[in-house]
């Protein structure tokens, strides 16, 4: 894998539901407060021409255009219970195309250990006016091809491979 982005986050006693465990809604959340913090995090290394090395994703995306989830797949592993220590959302890029990209997460361990749920989520760049879609500047597309990694590795999906390759 390539650029993975760690962000920590705190499990709230309000994520756990009554089977002591954090709810399955809730990993939605996680994956949106890693997104909104990797898009909100100087670009450094990845600002390519266009930007500066200070300037965010979100920088780059300007105030006539906002990005949409278009869609969001969840794989639950393991069940996550409440505890003091933060929980790890690992975020990268899978793909980058004409107007959308995803974002890759697993939610684990900081030493690579437990891995919770694996996720996905479509991305959208789109204009606040006509509420269309819009092409990715240069800029936008070198900040996530920056953070480029693969797809991500979903058991439901390799079973499903698997059985396709033994029918072919």
């Amino acid at each position: 894998m390539a650029t993975v982005i760690q962000i920590p986050l705190q499990i709230r006693f309000g994520d756990i539901d009554s089977y002591r465990h954090v709810n399955n809604v809730v990993y939605l959340q996680y994956l949106e407060d890693a997104r909104v913090q990797l898009t909100h995090t100087p670009l450094a290394g990845a600002a390519g021409a266009g930007a500066n090395a200070l300037e965010t994703f979100h920088d780059l995306v300007g105030p006539e255009l906002f990005t949409l989830v278009g869609r969001n797949e969840i794989e639950y592993l393991l069940p996550l219970e409440f505890r003091p220590t933060p929980v790890f959302v690992n975020i990268w890029v899978t793909k980058v195309g004409g107007s959308s990209f995803e974002f890759g997460y697993s939610v684990a361990e900081a030493d690579g250990g437990k891995v919770y749920a694996l996720a996905a989520t479509s991305m959208v760049l789109v204009n606040r006016s006509s509420g269309r879609p819009v092409r990715l500047t240069q800029a936008q597309r070198h900040a996530l091809e920056t953070w480029s990694g693969e797809p991500v590795p979903f058991r439901r999906r390799a079973a499903a491979d698997a059985s396709l390759a033994g029918a072919l």
